[in-house]
């Protein structure tokens, strides 16, 4: 066997044994998925429980417990649990920073540099433990729980940037939408056509995926118009459909994804190696 087979095959298998997905389309297309769901189902289940932060982050962290521990438990990356921790991480990321800004009276400022400081911590904390920031190497268990923390940490820090560049600026939801796929896009053009070392700029785009959600979710559910005698501060109309509307659009939209992506598995499982 030549080395460039050796190598083909190393990476297969490393790929085989790997906890995580590998990075292609479908990757990017469900985790916006997840991130617009992070934002709208938290708004969601919060209203359900009577406005009560607290009592919200309790329910849903106890889910996001339950979820991690499955994902530990299994050998391989399996689609439905995987995508289903990263809903819920969603969540609870969206739910740590409104409970730091509204019960704690922490600034977004505050915030965004607290969590950018944290996640900072965990991803240096991981490379001088592990050597690398690969989520193509995550097949050992303290691998994985460095991979989970640090996605908390980018879903929280995204989410106090987001709701920062909004409230700063005013884009309004739109704007604020383009601004952050134009991130993404020049972090792509980076790489690809000057050489950005891949694990930086996917870590990047990680992160400015979660406002990009956040945006693209408070487009679709927030009111066209506020409702008589509504406080016009801060108001940005969005496309009315509503929390509960647009959170199963996205749930669904999920759910199909994750469908061929299992299908796609075993499909690919089922192919005799050549």
């Amino acid at each position: 066997m030549t080395a460039t087979a050796i190598k083909f095959e190393d990476k297969r298998v490393v790929a085989q044994l790997s906890k995580v997905p590998e990075v292609s389309l479908y990757f990017w297309i469900i985790k916006i998925l997840c991130t617009t769901v992070g934002e709208t189902f938290a708004d969601f289940v919060n209203g359900k429980l009577g406005d009560d932060l607290n009592k919200t982050t309790a329910a849903m962290g106890s889910l996001l417990v339950v979820a991690l521990i499955v994902q530990f438990r299994v050998r391989k990356y399996i689609p439905a649990v995987y995508w289903i921790a990263v809903v819920l991480i969603s969540v609870v990321g969206t739910l740590i920073t409104d409970n730091m800004v509204e019960h704690f009276h922490v600034t977004l400022t505050t915030s965004t540099i607290v969590f950018a400081t944290a996640m900072l911590a965990s991803f240096g904390t991981w490379y001088l433990s592990e050597k690398t920031l690969s989520v193509h190497t995550i097949f050992t268990a303290k691998r994985e729980a460095f991979y989970w923390l640090s996605i908390l940490f980018t879903f929280a820090l995204g989410t106090a940037a987001g709701d920062l560049i909004a409230e700063k600026y005013s884009l309004g939801y739109t704007k604020s939408m383009l601004l952050f796929v134009g991130v993404i896009a020049i972090v792509t053009i980076a790489h690809f056509k000057a050489n950005l070392n891949a694990i930086l700029a996917f870590w990047a785009a990680y992160v400015v995926t979660r406002p990009l959600g956040a945006s693209i979710g408070d487009l679709l559910s927030q009111p066209r118009k506020l409702a008589p005698g509504g406080d016009p501060a801060g108001f940005q109309p969005g496309l009315g459909l509503g929390t509960t509307a647009t959170s199963l659009i996205f749930l669904g939209a999920i759910l199909a994804v994750i469908v061929f992506m299992t299908a796609q598995q075993r499909r690919s499982a089922a192919t005799p190696d050549k």
